[in-house]
């Protein structure tokens, strides 16, 4: 092939494969006809010029799914395949994901707990209506604050409750409190002891990891005191309603989890359904303690995710 011709087939392939020109518009900016292109563009592939490949995700996420499972002894693992590793592309497959799996699963007389934040929004907006009964959902943790940060949680509690034809349970209560006995009053109150018991009940939780960053969700409402923050730093990798612990699952500050209102962690071990959506590399450090301390027996992933934490080494 001369190097004039060579350089048409190239320019071709570029406009066609990279720029996504359609061939009449690469027609008009070579000066041939769209036949022309045509030859052009499956010379660029004869001649090894253009190389197609196509990737099929599934095969590889089910085989990340099932080394999650193996490695971490889960019931479920679901691994979304992602374009970017980047955190608002990840919550959008994510919620997806989750969704689907609870569509799956959930049943009549199904008690749901649920956490909030972003994560568990995206969820929320992708679920199915389901015609079940006698289903209820609750507020796994409390989320009222004195900052302006919006957590979600009215917004996942009226969606999970239109999905699922019930009115949902709230828990108009701090996530944490400044002393023990403050948590202590609030409990004794029969309506909010009843909404607490019923987070125990709830047979499905469902949550995400928070990261041990400044920026995130929880650390903008105002909970912690600067002697809560050094007792996190260096320690904690992450939280799962508002309960802090370190890479083996053990929790962090024992006085800080007094102050926490809402289920605790040894409660989700004991669930027919435990449920942990989380993904991005803020997360896999408190992934990988989450399910080191048998928090979740099902998780909902990304590839990339995924990954790291079958590479992690004890």
């Amino acid at each position: 092939m001369d190097r004039e011709k060579l350089t048409k087939v190239i320019e071709a392939a570029k406009l066609y494969y990279l720029l996504d020109y359609n061939q009449n518009d690469i027609a008009k900016l070579l000066g041939v006809s769209r036949p022309t292109v045509s030859r052009l563009l499956q010379q660029a592939k004869s001649e090894g010029i253009v190389q197609i490949s196509i990737m099929d995700p599934s095969e590889d996420v089910e085989n990340l799914a099932l080394q999650l499972e193996k490695k971490f002894n889960l019931k479920k693992a679901v691994v979304a395949s992602i374009p970017q590793f980047e955190n608002h592309i990840i919550k959008n497959y994510l919620g997806e994901k989750a969704a689907l799996y609870l569509d799956e699963i959930v049943k009549d007389n199904d008690i749901i707990g649920v956490t909030w934040g972003t994560t568990l929004y995206h969820i929320a907006i992708e679920l199915k209506q389901k015609y079940v009964k006698n289903v209820h959902v609750v507020q796994l943790k409390g989320g009222v604050s004195h900052a302006e940060t919006n957590t979600h949680a009215s917004e996942i509690l009226y969606l999970f409750g239109k999905a699922y034809n019930t009115t949902p349970h709230n828990l108009p209560l701090p996530a944490i409190v400044d002393h023990v006995v403050v948590k202590q009053a609030m409990e004794a109150d029969r309506h909010i002891r009843k909404i607490l018991e019923l987070g125990v009940q709830a047979n499905i939780a469902l949550f995400t990891i928070g990261s041990i960053k400044t920026d995130s969700l929880l650390f903008q409402l105002g909970y912690f005191t600067d002697t809560d923050l050094d007792s996190l730093n260096g320690k904690a990798v992450g939280d799962i309603c508002s309960r802090f612990f370190d890479r083996q699952g053990e929790i962090c500050n024992e006085s800080l989890n007094e102050r926490t209102l809402g289920v605790n962690l040894k409660n989700l071990r004991q669930k027919e359904y435990s449920i942990l959506v989380a993904g991005g590399p803020n997360k896999i450090e408190g992934i990988y303690g989450a399910l080191k301390g048998e928090y979740a027996n099902v998780l909902i992933t990304d590839q990339f995710t995924a990954q790291f934490l079958l590479d992690k080494k004890d």
